[in-house]
Order: structure tokens, then C-alpha cells, then sequence
């Protein structure tokens, strides 16, 4: 096929292997902006003043991915590729007193309130130490030690911290390291005839950039997430490639 002037306006689906396994790891087709390249810098031995031979410095290259609408997995590549299925966290919940002296919690079935972390309050104090109210919690009940405290039909809000089962968190820390990764970029070219050719990048060697930043807001657009790799030689040599699929144009 000859080598026709053509033009791309279409962002990239990503396909993300585990380097080490080439197991698929996620495969991302809802990206706004997918970005890649190169840099490498020369120095020149002088003479004279002038510039006479130059030395390439090795390839530095870059993927980012932007995206408003992505998969909860999607972040995992910032932590070592893993999804739990227990978590730990505060909680509340404002509750009307049916008997004088208890409060009935509502504990979801794969949950499990923290002994010790169970502390009530009337509902327009929650936090207000003066107004906390003294008491004992076990089987989902918290009872006052002075019943005169919780008053039937009035509200109270109480905070705890609960276990989670059945739920889905990924843990950043230090002991938990980003894996390296196998990137395929797809996207297509369009040819000045309306041809559309199917063109990839590939990097053989991609670690996460560790650097995120999540915002949210009721205002303006909706958030986005920016995910940013760097590209490094493989044991072959490879850093990237640029492919187009002559044989499957339309």
C-alpha cells in the first residue's frame, strides 16, 4: 500500500498487560486523552567552540491516560495491582430511640462494629464531647448506663468504626509496590480518502508514576483522573513501537 498523508482524531482504547505474566490486566476503552513520548537529549563534544560529534543520551518516554469515566480498578495500578475484599472505616448513623435507655443500630450482615469505637450522642451535638452519653454496646444495641439519657422517640446519632466483608478497597502504602506493565494503544488514522487504518503503540516496559491527585466537586465538570507512566527499556532493548495495520484498513 503506498504511504498516504493521514490524520488521527480519535483517542486510543488501552490494553494493560502484567509485564511479568502477560496476563490482561485491564482493558480501557472509556479514556478522554491517552498521550505518548519520547525525549532524548544529545551532548557534543566541542571544538573550537563549535559542535563536532554528538552523543545521544538513552530514550525517556511517557504515557498518560485522562479519564472522567473509568473502572474502580482502574486505580489498583497505583498500588500493587491487588483488590481487597475487607475494609475499615468510620461510620455514623442517626437513629430515633424506640425503647427509653437503647438505641438499636443497624449493622449491615457482612459488617462488624469495632468494640470500644461505639460512642452516642442527641443528634444535634454528634462530636460535642459535653453531650456525649454513657453507655455499653453489644448485639447491635447500644444501652445507656443512665436510661433517663436516651429519651423514646427522640433522635441520636452514634459513631463507630466497622469491618467490612464483600467489598472491594485498594491499599496504598509503602510495602505495597506498582507493577511494571505492558501497554497496547489502538486507535485509528483517517487517510485523505476516508480510509480508516488501525494504528497502535505499544510500551514494552511501562511503571506507574505514583502521583494522583482525586477532586471532587458539585460544581463544573466532573472529575477526572490523570494516570501517568514511565516508559523504560525492556530485556531486549525495546522501549516502544508504533504499528499500523496496513492489511485491516476500511
Amino acid at each position: 500500500m503506498p504511504d498516504v498523508n493521514k490524520a488521527n482524531r480519535q483517542v486510543c482504547d488501552v490494553l494493560i498487560n502484567d509485564l511479568k505474566t502477560m496476563k490482561p490486566f485491564l482493558s480501557f476503552d472509556t479514556a478522554n486523552t491517552t498521550t505518548a513520548g519520547l525525549s532524548s537529549d544529545s551532548v557534543y563534544a566541542m571544538a573550537k567552540g563549535s559542535r563536532r560529534i554528538a552523543f545521544t543520551n538513552p530514550l525517556e518516554g511517557e504515557m498518560k491516560i485522562s479519564a472522567q469515566v473509568y473502572p474502580f480498578k482502574f486505580f489498583a495500578l497505583l498500588s500493587d495491582g491487588v483488590i481487597d475484599s475487607t475494609a475499615v472505616y468510620a461510620d455514623s448513623q442517626t437513629i430515633t430511640a424506640g425503647t427509653a435507655g437503647e438505641l438499636a443500630l443497624t449493622v449491615p450482615t457482612n459488617g462488624t462494629i469495632t468494640a470500644g469505637t461505639v460512642f452516642a450522642y442527641p443528634a444535634d451535638s454528634f462530636g460535642d464531647e459535653a453531650a456525649l452519653i454513657v453507655g455499653t454496646y453489644a448485639d447491635n444495641k447500644f444501652t445507656a448506663t443512665n436510661a433517663g439519657d436516651i429519651v423514646a422517640g427522640s433522635k441520636y446519632t452514634v459513631g463507630y468504626v466497622i469491618n467490612r466483608t464483600g467489598v472491594k478497597k485498594i491499599a496504598f502504602n509503602n510495602s505495597r509496590v506498582p507493577k511494571d506493565y505492558y501497554i497496547t494503544m489502538t486507535t485509528v488514522d483517517k487517510d485523505e480518502d476516508g480510509l480508516l487504518t488501525p494504528f497502535k503503540i505499544i510500551a514494552y516496559k511501562a511503571t506507574i508514576n505514583r502521583n494522583f491527585e482525586l477532586s471532587f466537586s458539585s460544581e463544573g465538570d466532573p472529575a477526572e483522573v490523570e494516570l501517568s507512566f514511565a516508559l523504560m527499556e525492556d530485556k531486549d532493548g525495546n522501549v516502544l513501537d508504533m504499528v499500523e495495520l496496513t492489511d485491516e484498513a476500511i
